[in-house]
């Protein structure tokens, strides 16, 4: 099968969507088929790992947020789509280039699955303070473009159909059980982060507003509690103040993340607009208890009183109310050995299966009526 992925991001940007289209990509040449990556150029120029070719499209930096780029106009997707010869196209997480990418996929009669994959008109609110119905307009408009939406949680496939998105099914995501495991854990990098034996309570993501690592303040502020923040992004001036006696580690990527989660107490998780929630999920798999809003993805990932404590959204107080529940070691322990149980079997290749099955549906689907 002759797959284009068109995606708003790839590496070596560091987010779920990208990080989701190189395990896509990977899942395809390994199963035999030839993908193909059509994504918005960085501004570094650098390359990435991918297992196939990777066609950029001039872009430039997000205002405001210059660690996202918005692809320009341009006519190399649907030459490269129509030069690949493409099967189907699939779009990740389509907002700017995948709109341009689903016009191509119609013009060119190709069938096209698209990702749902980011709560733009979240991000439309914390922003802007308006824009959300926009923001939905041209989600609709792509998504009922397309054959099939795929939606990574149960929260999310909610949201598409209450706002008009219809043929949605349901594709969760994957995580490296093998990269994140609980024998990561690491004494030397824990006396390093919290030298008087502190309680290690760990947010790893983007340091962004939609984020609301600021509500960790009040953990901060906790007796023989060190609040470890991993990653980076515009809110992290911002943050540095609003944390006193956080530690900062900056972007880490690879084994290093997976030995930072795995070296966590209590790993918490702060922002309400998370489709999925990936860094919750590789959080489980590293056998470390989760704190997060009872809010979108988290809702499908956390079973609360079992594998972690759901709280409510903005809430600081509530926040640190779970740290201090947590602070018992028995309970700890069994939250963390329940879930790496739950997510043993959610590798990305299981994953990856499941989506070539919706695209045997799809391709399906469009010879029957060709038929």
């Amino acid at each position: 099968m002759r797959v284009v992925i068109v995606t708003e991001s790839f590496p070596p940007d560091v987010n779920g969507v990208a990080h989701c289209a190189l395990q896509t990509a990977r899942h395809l040449a390994a199963r035999g088929h030839q993908p193909l990556v059509i994504a918005p150029a960085t501004a570094t120029g650098e390359g990435s790992d991918a297992p196939c070719p990777v066609i950029r499209v001039p872009s430039l930096p997000l205002p405001g947020y210059p660690e996202v780029r918005l692809a320009l106009p341009s006519r190399r997707v649907a030459a490269a789509i129509a030069a690949h010869r493409a099967d189907l196209v699939h779009l990740a997480s389509p907002f700017v280039l995948g709109v341009r990418g689903m016009a191509a996929a119609a013009r060119l009669h190709v069938p096209a699955v698209a990702v749902y994959q980011t709560d733009l008109a979240g991000y439309a609110r914390t922003y802007m303070g308006t824009g959300e119905g926009t923001a939905w307009r041209r989600l609709r408009a792509v998504h009922s473009a397309a054959d099939r939406t795929l939606a990574p949680s149960t929260s999310a496939l909610r949201d598409l159909e209450e706002h008009g998105v219809r043929r949605v099914r349901l594709w969760p995501r994957g995580v490296d059980t093998d990269r994140f495991r609980p024998d990561r854990r690491d004494a030397a990098l824990r006396r390093e982060l919290a030298p008087h034996g502190e309680l290690i309570v760990g947010y790893v993501g983007r340091l962004a507003p939609e984020k609301q690592v600021e509500l960790l303040a009040d953990v901060c502020a906790l007796d023989g509690v060190r609040v470890v923040v991993t990653g980076d992004g515009p809110s992290a001036p911002a943050l540095r103040a609003a944390l006193p006696g956080a530690v900062f580690l900056g972007r880490r990527t690879g084994d290093e993340l997976a030995r930072i989660h795995a070296s966590l107490d209590v790993f918490a998780h702060t922002g309400p607009y998370e489709t999925f929630c990936q860094t919750v999920q590789e959080a489980m798999a590293s056998g470390v208890p989760v704190i997060a809003p009872a809010a979108g993805g988290p809702l499908d990932l956390v079973r609360h009183g079992r594998t972690g404590l759901l709280v409510p959204p903005r809430n600081a107080g509530a926040v640190r109310d779970a740290v201090l529940k947590l602070a018992d070691p028995g309970l700890r322990a069994a939250y963390g050995r329940a879930g790496r149980e739950a997510v043993h079997g959610r590798t990305w290749a299981a994953v990856g299966d499941l989506l070539l099955d919706h695209y045997a549906e799809v391709l399906g689907a469009r010879a029957a009526v060709a038929a």
